[in-house]
């Protein structure tokens, strides 16, 4: 049983604070590196990952979820801004909320659920690995060049000590405590040994502000600085509708995962709104546009948080690092955040999808490895997720087709009978064709559809040719139990329906011509 939301109830606020504190140190670099990504100033990211997260957590439909300028996005827009510029990005962003509002207001929100479990455990194996591979970007530096190399010698020993210490701290410190979110104190912990290392030992350790500075204002409303017209609408909108997919997706299947996590239920629907409002509003702030954050929302789950005041907090400490505490956030060392971010891996992977081998359909393994693969090799959940949902409709079509059979009896005038079994849909009409011997078959057949179903446009043109390969073999052919639609929609086959209007089924077949 799902529990009900509970929304910064008085016990919980101490943690929802904590927590989005928490959350708030760990945006900083990520929202850096997706900016500088998409080929845009760190600020853009910055100013995303304010305006999205605020307004995402007090609209959307699931408390405890953080949002922010994404890698996802970031992929998305980078083409963007190097062929138009940014303000082509911003006026994009506006266009990519707008969408995600309709999606809301239309509750297509409520497809999320089709997506299967094998996908799901694609996308946050996939996820998982994403987010383990861009942190190695940590181990590399640049030369005077512009090329890159790992690090070496003392350097890399004291990253992965202060790697090591920040993942001990935030596994073994909710043993002792909780007072004190794990993963803030990791992070106070490990800057002022690295501060204490630097001053006393001379030993040169790397920090956020290495990166690039966070200095800023509050963002200032900018329409975006573009022609209004044809022409741009045809520039941003392909851009736009790909956005709003990538962040809906990632969105919506971030919101079932919390979901899990703390067994309660959020509202899909709401949460697409909730972050089209955002983006619309972060594109006349100078924002790059965002969505849910699978990483950081962990994280929040993890440190406590629950209620909105978690995301609200996270987005309200963000903009107090951007305008007044940047030169103390620039000073958290990059190996404390790496250490975050690893222990964000081991806690999104899903780890029991590894002893599935040989329990569950090889073909469930196969889409969930796919998904992941995708994920890891494209950057793009949203293409993950798409290819994965194709993959077990195929599945599901291809193990249904085989379903379809028939029995047979000789009825009292001495006419066969073919008992029809299993859904006729267009994965299954060859077989059903096969299950037929008109030239072998009586003067008069009867095809019973009592125990199947008509399903779509191809089952009823698959009809019609049965039809027509009896007349061809001078057969008379009788059809029972069809619904009343499949009738209606017959061409050659109609004429041959025998009509029971107690017996015969009611129900809807997905045909082009309903409209």
């Amino acid at each position: 049983m799902f529990k009900i939301i509970t929304e910064n109830s008085t016990a919980n606020i101490k943690n929802d604070v904590l927590s989005g504190l928490t959350v708030a140190l760990a945006l900083v670099p990520e929202a850096v590196a997706f900016a500088i990504l998409a080929h845009l100033p760190a600020i853009v990211g910055l100013y995303a990952a304010f305006t999205v997260g605020l307004i995402a957590a007090m609209i959307g439909g699931r408390p405890g979820m953080i949002s922010g300028a994404t890698g996802a996005i970031a992929v998305v827009v980078g083409s963007l801004v190097l062929q138009h510029g940014a303000e082509y990005l911003f006026a994009a962003v506006v266009v990519m909320g707008a969408i995600q509002i309709l999606f809301g207001i239309l509750k297509l929100g409520k497809f999320i659920r089709l997506v299967p479990h094998p996908v799901f455990l694609g996308f946050v194996n996939g996820l998982a690995m994403v987010i383990f591979l861009a942190q190695l970007e940590h181990f590399k530096v640049e030369l005077p060049d512009g090329t890159k190399e790992w690090v070496t010698g003392s350097t890399l020993y004291i990253m992965l000590a202060l790697i090591a210490l920040t993942m001990a701290i935030i596994k073994f410190l909710p043993r002792l405590t909780t007072f004190i979110p794990s993963t803030l104190a990791a992070i106070i912990i490990g800057t002022l040994i690295t501060l204490g290392l630097s001053h006393y030992l001379n030993i040169d350790t790397r920090s956020v502000g290495d990166i690039e500075s966070i200095k800023g204002t509050f963002p200032p409303f900018h329409l975006p600085d573009v022609p209004f017209n044809w022409e741009t609408l045809k520039i941003v909108f392909p851009y736009a509708v790909v956005m709003a997919l990538v962040g809906l997706i990632e969105s919506l299947l971030t919101l079932n995962l919390i979901d899990e996590l703390t067994e309660s239920r959020g509202q899909p629907n709401r949460e697409c709104i909730g972050q089209g409002v955002a983006n619309s509003v972060t594109g006349v702030f100078g924002g790059m546009g965002g969505c849910a954050m699978v990483g950081q929302s962990i994280i929040n789950i993890r440190s406590g948080g629950r209620g909105r005041l978690s995301g609200i907090t996270a987005a309200l400490f963000l903009l107090l690092f951007i305008m007044q505490a940047s030169e103390l956030i620039e000073q958290i060392p990059i190996a404390v955040l790496v250490g975050v971010m690893f222990m964000v891996v081991i806690g999104t992977f899903e780890w029991g999808s590894l002893r599935l081998f040989g329990k569950v359909p090889l073909a469930d393994i196969f889409i969930g490895i796919s998904v992941a693969l995708i994920t890891v090799i494209s950057d793009n959940l949203a293409l993950a997720v798409i290819v994965g949902v194709i993959l077990s409709a195929l599945v599901f079509a291809w193990n249904h087709a085989k379903e379809i059979n028939v029995t047979t009896r000789i009825n009292r005038m001495g006419d066969k009978v073919y008992e029809l079994h299993g859904p006729l849909f267009f994965a299954s009409v060859h077989n059903f064709q096969e299950l037929f011997t008109p030239r072998d078959d009586t003067d008069d057949v009867t095809v019973d559809f009592k125990d199947s179903r008509v399903a779509d446009h191809s089952a009823i043109e698959a009809i019609d040719k049965l039809a027509e390969r009896y007349e061809r073999a001078n057969k008379r052919l009788h059809l029972i139990h069809l619904s009343p639609e499949c009738t209606s929609l017959l061409k050659k086959a109609g004429d041959l329906v025998e009509v029971n209007m107690v017996e015969d089924p009611k129900y809807h077949v997905a045909d082009d011509k309903l409209g």
